[in-house]
């Protein structure tokens, strides 16, 4: 069965829901060990304390 990295990061946790349809298929293009990085990344940024990472609010005008 061929990888589907679009499957592998929604099974990870990932908000994919909110791509455009380019961003889409560069995420659908990445390769298993790509995929792997990105959720090794997600795994130690949910698991680090509130004081080590703080994530970036964006508001919109």
């Amino acid at each position: 069965m061929p990888f589907d990295a679009l499957t592998a990061l929604r099974e990870a946790g990932h908000p994919l829901e909110f791509l455009t349809d380019g961003q889409r298929a560069v995420f659908a293009s990445l390769s298993e060990p790509e995929v792997e990085v990105l959720n090794s990344i997600k795994a130690k940024l949910e698991e680090a304390d509130d004081t080590d990472v703080e994530g970036h609010e964006v508001k919109v005008v």
